[in-house]
């Protein structure tokens, strides 16, 4: 009977390790494109929008209180160093060729980041921690690591979509435009937080948000 209780356990660990894995995943698909918003500063919040809706998904699948004014906090002192980068990164964003080579650049930092901040607090919740007893210090060492595993995992995400378009294009198939404008910018990061306002004031289910959130990547 024990044994039993225990194998279920271990199940129900698996099976939320898989789903926050698959949160984190897609929060870094959506990172990159945020990454890609030419407007200096703009992209650094949605990013962070981003990460707040990934770590209330990762909330609710251990089941653990969130709270966003303690996230912002944690997050701020967690990334310290990502961040500055990413705000030196964009100053390359205006104009031309600085454009391409700062937003290529922030794609890969911001999904790094996101993909960073997912492993260390799906880590702290697998080991049966919470928000309050998350200590920053102790995850700063992993958090750089993770950082960097990030980067690696972001170019696997541009391998796979890079592999995906081509058999698209082989088998005659078109890839959907994509709007790039300044004012298209606008209307996605403002669509973005509309779409957060909502899910907190509980208009639209979580499952609503991810479905509306990835469509709205689509028109990046």
């Amino acid at each position: 009977m024990i044994d039993y209780f225990l194998n279920k356990i271990k199940e129900s660990m698996g099976s939320r390790k898989d789903k926050s894995e698959a949160v984190i995943r897609s929060s870094v698909i959506w990172s990159m494109g945020a990454g890609l918003i030419p407007i200096p500063v703009a992209d650094m919040v949605a990013v962070t929008a981003i990460q707040m809706d990934m770590l209330k998904q990762l909330c609710m699948i251990y089941e653990i209180n969130f709270s966003e004014s303690q996230f912002k906090t944690l997050l701020a002192t967690l990334t310290g160093s990502a961040l500055s980068r990413m705000g030196a990164e964009a100053i390359k964003v205006i104009p031309g060729l600085g454009n391409v080579i700062g937003g290529v650049s922030m794609a890969v930092i911001s999904g790094a980041t996101t993909y960073a901040v997912g492993q260390v607090f799906m880590t702290h919740f697998e080991n049966g921690g919470n928000m309050q007893n998350f200590d920053v210090e102790s995850f700063k060492d992993f958090y750089k690591k993770q950082f960097e595993r990030g980067k690696a995992f972001v170019e696997e995400l541009r391998k796979e979509k890079t592999t995906n378009q081509s058999a698209k294009a082989a088998s005659g198939e078109q890839p959907p435009q994509s709007a790039n404008s300044s004012t298209n910018a606008n209307d996605i990061l403002s669509k973005l937080r509309e779409l957060s306002d909502l899910l907190d004031k509980g208009l639209i289910t979580p499952e609503e948000f991810k479905l509306l959130k990835e469509n709205l990547l689509k028109t990046i």
